[in-house]
């Protein structure tokens, strides 16, 4: 039976990883390469999101649209992922500098200079 939920839970993470346009959104923005657009994104994302998700709630205050409290639920954890990723990108940015500093400070084997 846990093998059984633990091959469930695999494939699907996996297919919310392939397939939902902001996760696969996020983790471009997690590479070298998109980590200098991961703040700029955030900050149009995470209002935008928040706004829809306020127009939602608006929406599903009324009676018979109780089932877009789904796209409640979805729209304020896609600006909650965004706000996390403008907070941490940051750190990360600083971290991958601080790496690159550490091993270009390094004196390497058949570089270093020699004393005459």
């Amino acid at each position: 039976m846990l093998a059984l939920c633990l091959s469930l839970s695999a494939a699907l993470y996996g297919y919310m990883q392939r397939y939902m346009p902001t996760n696969r959104a996020v983790a471009w923005l997690r590479t070298s390469r998109g980590l200098k657009w991961a703040i700029p994104v955030a900050l149009v994302a995470t209002p935008a999101y928040l706004g829809l998700t306020a127009l939602a709630i608006q929406g599903a205050a009324r009676p018979g649209l109780g089932w877009l409290n789904v796209l409640v639920f979805l729209f304020f954890w896609n600006s909650m992922k965004f706000a996390w990723l403008a907070v941490l990108s940051p750190l990360v940015l600083v971290r991958i500098v601080l790496a690159g500093r550490a091993s270009s400070s390094v004196p390497r084997a058949g570089l270093a200079e020699h004393p005459a």
